[in-house]
């Protein structure tokens, strides 16, 4: 996806913000070094992409980068903890039995909702709001003809991709991907998670802490940028990729990778951004929920 101008000025924002405290005359040459990088980007460069880039530069001046592993098992632990009770919401509203259509519905909007758990949009993530988001997530939206485009294709598909993206957000993917299966038990379903750590994005070692490895298959995209870059991909990542009938895509990261990939790709994300919140005409926390088809439309 092409960068916007609000995209741009936020990733020089970004490094000055995260240089701030450190000598003057390394601040100076580090933010000529990314602007030029920027400015020497392609055309289909992607934000995600460019961050990647930006912090080999990083380290070659300040060393290495700041660890989110106390927050990945923080959101985790909070999440498993919380999973229990989503899942009886899930599957005993209202102490009733839903249908089937119901449950896949009620399982997408606290995947999408637990989006919010991001450190690399957020300034900050917050348990109040997180649980506000989860608790709330219910009478959320959810494009009505896009979800029925949804459960058509999962009628006929074979095989999805699942692209994941936070940590504490895989535990309500997993609790979607566990109703997807019961829904649809010969679509064959391989979540792609991040090949190294970035960010407090999840990778293998993390499914597996949540148990989403024990309901599916996992495996990493074997690189460390906070996307889907197609490029980058590992040999077996880019063939469960390109084989794939439905590639459900979670978070702003894989959007900002993915898109125009030419795929039946679903997005699923909270709009977390400026950039994003004016492009899809909605107010920042909002869900997002749409068909690579139906932006072809639009655009």
């Amino acid at each position: 996806m092409k960068l916007s101008g609000m995209c741009l000025r936020c990733l020089i924002d970004r490094q000055e913000e995260r240089t701030r405290g450190e000598k003057e005359e390394l601040r100076s040459a580090y933010l000529k070094e990314v602007a030029g990088r920027i400015a020497a980007s392609g055309e289909d460069a992607s934000a995600p992409f460019l961050v990647y880039e930006i912090n080999r530069i990083y380290r070659k001046y300040f060393g290495e980068l700041q660890s989110f592993e106390k927050e990945k098992e923080e959101y985790n632990r909070l999440m498993l903890w919380a999973e229990p009770e989503l899942e009886r919401r899930i599957r005993c509203p209202e102490g009733r039995k839903p249908s089937g259509e119901e449950m896949l519905k009620s399982a997408m909007k606290y995947a999408r909702a637990a989006n919010y758990i991001d450190y690399g949009a957020m300034e900050s993530v917050d348990r109040e709001k997180l649980f506000s988001l989860l608790d709330g997530a219910l009478s959320e939206e959810l494009k009505e003809d896009t979800f029925c485009r949804f459960l058509t294709d999962m009628e006929s598909a074979k095989r999805l991709v699942y692209l994941t993206d936070n940590c504490g957000e895989i535990v309500a993917d997993k609790l979607f991907i566990k109703v997807l299966k019961e829904q649809y038990p010969n679509l064959d379903i391989t979540v792609i998670v991040r090949g190294m750590p970035v960010l407090n994005d999840a990778t293998y070692e993390d499914a597996e802490k949540v148990g989403l490895t024990e309901i599916t298959r996992v495996t990493g995209n074997g690189n460390g940028v906070a996307g889907t870059q197609r490029e980058l991909l590992s040999e077996e990542a880019a063939r469960y990729f390109e084989e794939a009938d439905v590639i459900l895509s979670k978070g702003q990261g894989n959007f900002e990778t993915v898109h125009d990939c030419g795929r039946n790709v679903y997005y699923l994300f909270l709009c977390k951004c400026e950039w994003f919140a004016t492009r899809f005409g909605m107010e920042r926390l909002k869900g997002v929920f749409v068909n690579e088809r139906e932006l072809k439309a639009i655009h």
